[in-house]
């Protein structure tokens, strides 16, 4: 296969974002729709809030500690094997946990093994619209990742009619045979191969040392078989290397830190929004029906945002919308606790769906914005790793927060002050990088070019300050031999 110059922006790559939209609509959206299952776990099971919570905390958990895994076998084997395989992994455990008689097999099935699966197919599938796309790479995403909005939209009802029908069993095992779809986007993945790509080549393969019928064959094996790079203990120091040497960049450590916070404050809402309705008298088709209202707002937010980052006067300015939007999902999260009837719980969902979809387009692309294209699929698969713990312990701690309290309302405080927090960091950390670069810019213009008038005033040489001392004494030199000629 040829590499292309750089991503073609079209072409194949709308399939891309198709198959994309439909991994988010079977991992994102069905996992919050977990949260539906909530009150009837609870009443069948007899356990309280904390323990109950640790069911969507298991599931989040596993999709992004796993994350690496996924981009692990997309950039080793095939994104399409990965998906395929993620699909049969997360159907299997829908399934098994519709025959669930406690809530430890509860936590291995639909926690462990559906959670895996969807790490499987998550961040690899997202990649991939990285590939396909630079210039409407925002729109792109907004529009892939618009799929856990829809899919939250419409699930969301069609789970508590499933309920209602055919029991909680029932549901798990028909949203299992759903999520088999994951297959079918799996094999819409095509890989493409950009010449951005080439320079990850091992240099063993260039030096001297090395034959050059041995250099052809490598590099003919290298091209036929990613699988033969395990049979060289250098290449593959080298590969793991250099797909993880953006670790130590400053820019994305502070992202990452950032996403701590931000993913703590996140997953709460998803867990206990409908619970919360249902505790201030709503019913449950009315809580059912916000969790609605934000995934459709939630798509508004994807592709709008998505749309105007890609615009040239907010292109340069990505990362401020990003913060921007994840401040504003932290003051929503502080004024829920006031807002106790469905008339005013609606426009809640409608400001919290809004801009939850909108940083939520906007991790990949900062991240790419970051690291680079080339190096996308591993740090993204870093950034869903760094969810994992938040996502893991935050429901149980707000859990025992509503246990300890009997109210809800520090654990939506918390909530909001981490987001806020995360969006905050990385506004000083961006403040601090741009008075740094001015400061540098300053200096630089400060210490330019400068002239040297040499001693005899034949002839004057205008020098950088940029010149070491020998520079200096070579021209001298040269204009003395000059005015004796």
């Amino acid at each position: 296969m040829a590499p292309h110059a750089g991503p073609p922006d079209g072409g194949w790559g709308w399939m891309i974002v198709a198959g994309c939209f439909l991994v988010t609509i079977c991992t994102r959206a069905v996992t919050r729709c977990i949260s539906i299952f909530f009150v009837e776990f609870q009443a069948y099971f007899g356990q309280d809030y904390a323990r109950t919570a640790w069911i969507h905390s298991i599931v989040d958990c596993a999709t992004m500690l796993c994350a690496p895994l996924g981009s692990l076998i997309s950039n080793h084997v095939s994104c399409q094997v990965g998906i395929m395989l993620g699909g049969l992994l997360a159907s299997t455990g829908l399934i098994l946990s519709s025959f669930a008689t406690s809530l430890e097999h509860l936590y291995l099935s639909l926690g462990v093994l559906t959670g895996l699966g969807f790490a499987l197919c998550y961040s690899p599938a997202i990649a991939m619209v990285g590939k396909y796309f630079n210039k409407r790479k925002a729109l792109a995403y907004g529009i892939a990742m618009s799929g856990s909005g829809i899919g939250t939209f419409i699930l969301a009802p069609v789970v508590q009619l499933l309920i209602e029908q055919f029991s909680w069993h029932g549901a798990l095992l028909i949203l299992g045979g759903f999520v088999l779809n994951l297959c079918v986007c799996g094999a819409l993945m095509r890989p493409i191969a950009l010449k951005e790509d080439r320079k990850t080549t091992p240099q063993f393969l260039e030096q001297d040392y090395v034959p050059e019928a041995q250099k052809r064959d490598l590099k003919r094996m290298s091209v036929c078989s990613p699988l033969i790079k395990v049979w060289s203990r250098e290449c593959i120091c080298y590969c793991s290397w250099k797909e993880y040497d953006f670790l130590l960049m400053p820019g994305f450590m502070v992202l990452a830190v950032s996403v701590l916070f931000m993913a703590y404050g996140c997953s709460p809402l998803f867990v206990y929004l409908v619970p919360y309705a249902l505790s201030v008298g709503v019913s449950h088709h009315q809580a059912a029906f916000l969790m609605s209202i934000l995934g459709v707002i939630d798509i508004v937010g994807n592709i709008t945002f998505g749309w105007l980052t890609d615009r040239r006067c907010l292109k340069k300015h990505r990362h401020f919308c990003y913060l921007f939007a994840v401040g504003m999902d932290g003051l929503c999260c502080l004024f829920l606790p006031v807002l106790q009837n469905f008339p005013l719980l609606v426009p809640f969902s409608f400001t919290f769906g809004y801009f939850d979809g909108a940083y939520v387009t906007l991790i990949p692309v900062v991240t790419a914005d970051v690291v680079g294209t080339s190096s996308l699929s591993s740090a993204l698969g870093v950034v869903y790793f760094l969810h994992a713990i938040p996502y893991l312990v935050s429901p149980p701690i707000a859990g025992w927060l509503v246990d300890t309290t009997g109210s809800y309302t520090a654990s939506f405080l918390l909530c909001g002050f981490s987001m806020i927090f995360s969006s905050t960091l990385l506004c000083f950390a961006r403040l601090a990088k741009k008075i740094k670069r001015t400061h540098l810019q300053s200096l630089t213009s400060d210490t330019g070019t400068k002239q040297h008038i040499w001693t005899n005033g034949a002839i004057a040489y205008s020098v950088t300050a940029e010149l070491d001392q020998k520079d200096f004494e070579f021209l001298a030199a040269d204009t003395n031999s000059y005015g004796n000629r």
